[in-house]
């Protein structure tokens, strides 16, 4: 089957919810390579953030096998939160998913630290591409950055973020 791209910067009008097969999420790489994001499969949906946000999506979508998308309006996906609030935990259970792939990634090098209990990361790149690394928009990215500093979980100074308590910052929102 041959593969099939996904306009995904128009999606911030709606949800997409992949019912079978498989997507693919990249960044174009300044070489002209690709970056994969993330892989979605039956079950998830595509772009939570950027509907909320209302920005364009920062990555490319690709089919990877026979795939079918259904596109849930953002009016249909706000009405429905209004009226559940079990779809409404279940959005942000998302969301909050993508917040701890998050603190996994600033706790990737962990291990270089032994048994330290606090760490010190240098992002590799700007905050703007690892946010699309981490399917988020930057603001959205940026938010969750200052709502880790304003919880004291992080500090962060330019590309340099200080974990104080790796063991806090692990068990946040669990």
């Amino acid at each position: 089957m041959p593969r099939k791209a996904i306009n995904v910067r128009d999606l911030v009008s709606n949800l997409p919810i992949v019912i079978f097969g498989q997507v693919k999420l990249a960044l174009q790489a300044p070489g002209g390579g690709e970056k994969v994001v993330e892989l979605i499969g039956p079950g998830m949906s595509v772009g939570e953030p950027v509907m909320f946000l209302d920005k364009p999506y920062m990555v490319s979508g690709t089919t990877l096998a026979d795939s079918l998308l259904l596109h849930v309006a953002r009016d249909v996906v706000y009405a429905e939160i209004e009226r559940d609030p079990g779809f409404a935990r279940r959005i942000i259970a998302g969301l909050s998913r993508r917040l701890h792939h998050l603190i996994g990634y600033l706790l990737r090098d962990e291990s270089a630290v032994n048994t330290v209990n606090s760490l010190g990361v240098t992002l590799p790149a700007r905050k703007g591409v690892i946010a699309g690394h981490l399917n988020l928009t930057h603001e959205h990215f940026s938010r969750i950055l200052h709502e880790l500093i304003e919880a004291g979980l992080i500090g962060v100074d330019g590309p340099r973020v200080t974990i104080p308590d790796i063991a806090r910052l692990r068990s946040y929102g669990t």
